[in-house]
């Protein structure tokens, strides 16, 4: 039986995380499967550095994102303070603003609405009024999102799979979290993938879509 569904396209796609970590739990394999195809920006909010207790996060942050394919160069830590969001909303909706002027994405992916930490929640608010008129997708975390069910899924390949795998790997500061087990991330692109029909895909719901239909002449 011949699987149906469309293709996507973005010439620059844009992913914004609130912490190191995030882009990562919620897009790995996407970003692993897109990275050599077309350019993307990946900026994370918080460097979470104010934390004593997480030395090493950017540098496995760093570590990761090249596992997925995206150079240095790609990569934006931003200023805001962790859990501090709410208060600099102004800020950060200014700060979003200055990367549409700039790197003008075709595809913005954020924190899903079902997310519930008050960081995510911000991020993803802001984006939607920095970003009007674009496509907006909601990626899961996991660990803070109650209710979280994707209406779009995005098939990706077993590599893309354990690329992501292995670069939450780099994550040691977090080796005892639950949502970092292997077997738990590779069950939530089963659980996808199974929605899909097929063996594997990343799951984000949909925040905002903005397209035109067009028809390819045979």
């Amino acid at each position: 039986m011949t699987q149906s569904g469309i293709f996507f396209y973005g010439r620059r796609i844009l992913f914004f995380g609130a912490h190191p970590d995030d882009i990562e739990l919620g897009c790995g394999a996407l970003i692993s499967q897109v990275a050599p195809k077309t350019e993307i920006l990946c900026v994370t909010l918080s460097n979470n550095q104010a934390n004593q207790e997480l030395p090493n996060l950017v540098k496995e942050h760093y570590a990761s994102m090249e596992i997925l394919g995206v150079p240095w160069e790609n990569i934006v830590l931003g200023p805001f303070q962790t859990r501090r969001f709410p208060q600099a909303r102004q800020e950060i909706l200014e700060y979003m603003l200055d990367f549409r002027r700039k790197f003008q994405p075709d595809i913005v992916f954020v924190h899903t609405r079902a997310d519930i930490h008050q960081d995510h929640t911000t991020v993803t608010e802001e984006a939607l009024r920095a970003f009007r008129g674009t496509t907006v997708l909601g990626f899961d975390v996991l660990r803070s999102s109650y209710g979280f069910f994707p209406s779009f899924l995005a098939e990706v390949s077993e590599d893309d799979v354990n690329r992501k795998i292995q670069a939450l790997k780099s994550y040691h500061t977090y080796d005892n979290r639950y949502y970092f087990d292997p077997e738990v991330l590779r069950a939530t692109l089963i659980r996808h993938g199974a929605l899909a029909e097929r063996p594997f895909a990343e799951g984000f719901d949909i925040l905002r879509i903005v397209g035109r239909f067009g028809c390819i002449n045979s």
